[in-house]
């Protein structure tokens, strides 16, 4: 009985923590962007893209940056667009309700003025 009582004292203590341990992810794309495109421009596709993928179920709360090198060795990358989700589980939702959808519209807009074609997943931990 002891160990039933710890074991359920546990089980609830994580799923309390749970959150706290929770892990952002972020989706990093190295992009090319025409030479005619300025980085203003940039901004406002982006922002445009943005505002079509928070009404795509699971987009509701993801964040975008932009990074643009000013002092590093990166090749052909003129811009690197950072989404920012709360969790994979909203990461995932929005994925699978991607395709068809608003913000895949925006991207077929505007696809010979950014080329964002590589790509990379990162978990991300904020220590405190």
């Amino acid at each position: 009985m002891k160990v039933l009582i710890q074991l359920t004292i546990f089980s609830l203590l994580m799923v309390m923590a749970a959150p706290a341990w929770s892990a952002q992810v972020l989706h990093a794309l190295s992009c090319q962007q025409d030479d005619a495109v300025s980085d203003e421009k940039v901004e406002a596709i982006s922002a445009e893209w943005l505002k079509a993928v928070q009404t795509i179920k699971g987009g509701e709360n993801l964040r975008l940056r932009l990074q643009f090198p000013v002092a590093a060795k990166v090749g052909e990358v003129d811009v690197v667009v950072i989404m920012v989700a709360p969790s994979f589980a909203e990461w995932g939702e929005f994925m699978d309700n991607y395709p068809g959808s608003a913000a895949e519209a925006v991207d077929e807009k505007y696809a010979g003025d950014l080329d964002c074609g590589n790509g990379t997943l990162w978990e991300s931990v904020e220590i405190k």
